[in-house]
């Protein structure tokens, strides 16, 4: 029997979890939940029906895993631990610095009820924090160098249009292409949060809102936007819609090290990605992390993961001896 999988908002991040479900076969769209009117949705899977976000609780028994597609700033820290006490649950939560104690609120309501909750899926956290750890294990005498961009950062991107007076927006991350040279060539620079990255925000601001007011806030934004350079557009939405259409990203996790009695050899480990949609792959790999929560609460398991917690093979739809005669 497929795996039911509930989607909760469906904004960028939702659909791309749509898609992504389309390519897998072991898994099927049960229902999308809304918090707008659900006449108002046209999703692209055929027959699935749309509810009010109100009516999640009374789907419990359809759902084997609700992947809940809401920004980090406001809606991932109330809604992961209220929705993990109905059904299992996968998040992208991605404001680093808030992890632990999300991670701690969203296990205490996981174990009550005996779902398993897998927060913050995606490329960073996830792929990236995944990439760090492999490389720390294997040279633990070396240094972390992540770099992300140039692209649109979703999280970012939402966290301004939370702003007052803002409808809409992008936000790019760059990185600092001395900064990133530096660290490949093994010198083992000590940068700074505002030496590797710099941020550019394209916002569109409501008639009449105050201008500066909203950059002062974007500028001083902890977590997001505090400790960079960061350059704030204001531009028409008809010039938003033209030139920032797109919410390509990527970036770059590299570890350098030494091996040897003396430390006599240097290596160089890098792991890259080039997305041409930022939502589309996340979402991606967060429905490889819903198979690995299906599959641990089936045995039993409850309580929080991260992408740390999981075994490789539980994210795939092959089964051991495919993994071992393909794959390794």
């Amino acid at each position: 029997m497929a795996i039911r999988i509930g989607i909760l908002g469906y904004g960028n991040l939702g659909k791309g979890v749509e898609c992504a479900l389309k390519h897998n076969p072991d898994m099927e769209l049960a229902a999308v939940f809304t918090r707008r009117e659900p006449q108002s949705l046209h999703i692209l899977t055929k027959g699935v029906p749309v509810y009010h976000v109100d009516k999640a609780s009374s789907m419990k028994d359809a759902i084997d895993v609700m992947i809940l597609c809401g920004g980090s700033a406001t809606d991932l820290p109330v809604q992961t631990p209220e929705f993990v006490r109905l059904f299992n649950v996968v998040d992208s939560f991605d404001t680093h610095a808030k992890i632990p104690e999300h991670f701690d609120s969203v296990d205490k309501a996981a174990k009550e009820s005996g779902h398993v909750g897998l927060i913050s899926a995606g490329w960073d956290p996830g792929m990236f924090s995944l990439n760090r750890l492999y490389a720390n294990a294997v040279l633990p005498g070396g240094h972390d160098y992540t770099f992300w961009g140039k692209g649109v950062s979703q999280g970012h991107s939402d966290a301004i249009r939370r702003i007052k007076g803002v409808k809409d927006a992008r936000q790019y991350t760059i990185p600092v292409e001395k900064a990133l040279e530096a660290v490949r060539s093994g010198s083992n620079p000590q940068l700074s949060t505002r030496q590797k990255h710099t941020r550019e925000c394209f916002v569109v601001a409501e008639e009449d809102a105050d201008l500066a007011e909203i950059e002062k806030e974007i500028v001083n934004m902890p977590n997001y936007f505090a400790d960079y350079d960061t350059t704030v557009h204001f531009i028409s939405e008809e010039e938003l819609q033209r030139d920032h259409r797109g919410i390509p990203h990527g970036g770059f996790v590299i570890r350098t090290g030494k091996t040897g009695w003396n430390d006599e050899n240097s290596h160089v480990v890098e792991y890259s990605l080039k997305l041409d949609s930022n939502p589309e792959f996340t979402a991606s790999v967060i429905a490889a992390y819903a198979r690995a929560v299906y599959r641990l609460n089936q045995e039993g398991h409850s309580g929080c993961r991260t992408v740390f917690d999981i075994a490789p093979a539980y994210l795939s739809a092959l089964d051991g001896s495919q993994l071992r005669k393909h794959l390794l």
